[in-house]
């Protein structure tokens, strides 16, 4: 790969992808030459995930397909290490609020302590989502609420097989 081509990784559970992240993955696709969607395989801050990362992976490839410069992978290490071996000079993350900022500050610093290289960056939610989070997707679905404009059709009819009552 050319040293001039841009990639970014924009991690995360993915568990399930709502809209939101959707957003973010395609605002991203159109500022880097490559993004790869880096679905961690088993989450250290949120414990255990609903869906596989197999299944996430699918969601979130199908749901990214139309996108031509977007590949899914899962990963198990560091994310600035995945960066690293990917080539990557950014993460890309979403912020909705200032509970998100907060924690992504933290993250960035510890990041740049491991691989001041990578930059982190920022895109600031779409008002549209900015209250859709994947664990009040899930927590919806559990008491049958409406979800179909949070998360992609698979996605909506997997969580509500799945969880719903």
């Amino acid at each position: 790969m050319a040293p001039d081509n841009r990639i970014a990784v924009c991690p995360g559970s993915y568990d399930p992808v709502t809209n939101g992240h959707l957003d973010i993955i395609s605002r991203a696709s159109a500022m880097f030459d490559k993004v790869i969607v880096a679905v961690v395989n088993l989450p250290v801050r949120k414990g255990d995930t609903l869906f596989t990362v197999d299944e996430r992976v699918a969601f979130v490839e199908h749901a990214t397909g139309p996108l031509g410069n977007v590949v899914v992978e899962p990963f198990s290490i560091l994310v600035v290490e995945f960066a690293r071996q990917h080539g990557a000079r950014a993460i890309v993350k979403g912020l909705r609020a200032i509970s998100d900022f907060e924690y992504e500050l933290e993250m960035n610093q510890l990041n740049r302590r491991q691989a001041p290289d990578v930059e982190s960056v920022y895109l600031m939610a779409s008002p549209q989502y900015s209250f859709i989070r994947s664990s009040g997707v899930k927590e919806l679905a559990t008491f049958g609420g409406a979800i179909d404009d949070m998360v992609p059709e698979e996605v909506a009819a997997a969580l509500k097989e799945r969880i719903g009552r």
